[in-house]
Order: C-alpha cells, then sequence, then structure tokens
C-alpha cells in the first residue's frame, strides 16, 4: 500500500503526520482496499522508483494517525 502523497522518506512521512496533515493510504490494483480503522505497511517512494522504506502504519477514519 501507498500513502496518497509520494513521500520520498519515511522520515518525511513522520513529521507530516505529528504536524497533523490529513494522509490517506489507498493500494492499486485488485489487492484489497486500504483499512478505514486499524493498521498496514506502507512503502515507499511510489512504483516505479524503487521502494527504499517500509513502515506500519495506523489508520483512523481513513487518516493515517501513527507510523512505526
Amino acid at each position: 500500500m501507498y500513502t496518497d502523497v509520494n513521500y520520498k522518506t519515511k522520515k518525511a512521512l513522520i513529521e507530516a503526520v505529528k504536524r497533523g496533515d490529513q494522509i490517506t493510504v489507498y493500494n492499486p490494483g485488485p489487492f484489497g482496499s486500504p483499512p478505514k480503522n486499524g493498521k498496514c505497511a506502507v512503502e515507499g517512494p511510489h512504483y516505479p522508483k524503487p521502494h527504499s522504506w517500509y513502515a506500519q502504519v495506523t489508520v483512523t477514519d481513513g487518516v493515517i494517525t501513527g507510523v512505526k
């Protein structure tokens, strides 16, 4: 899964969540829908760039509220 914003680093994602940015998760292709509430894994940067970071995120009401 990916974030709606193409973060180049996990650190940039963490900083955006701390600022309170409204970041959502999406899943391209036929691999299921992202959770509206719960945890999931995200990766970046977006394809076709090679993924260089991975994170477990907590999603609340469709918005990322925590990054591990």
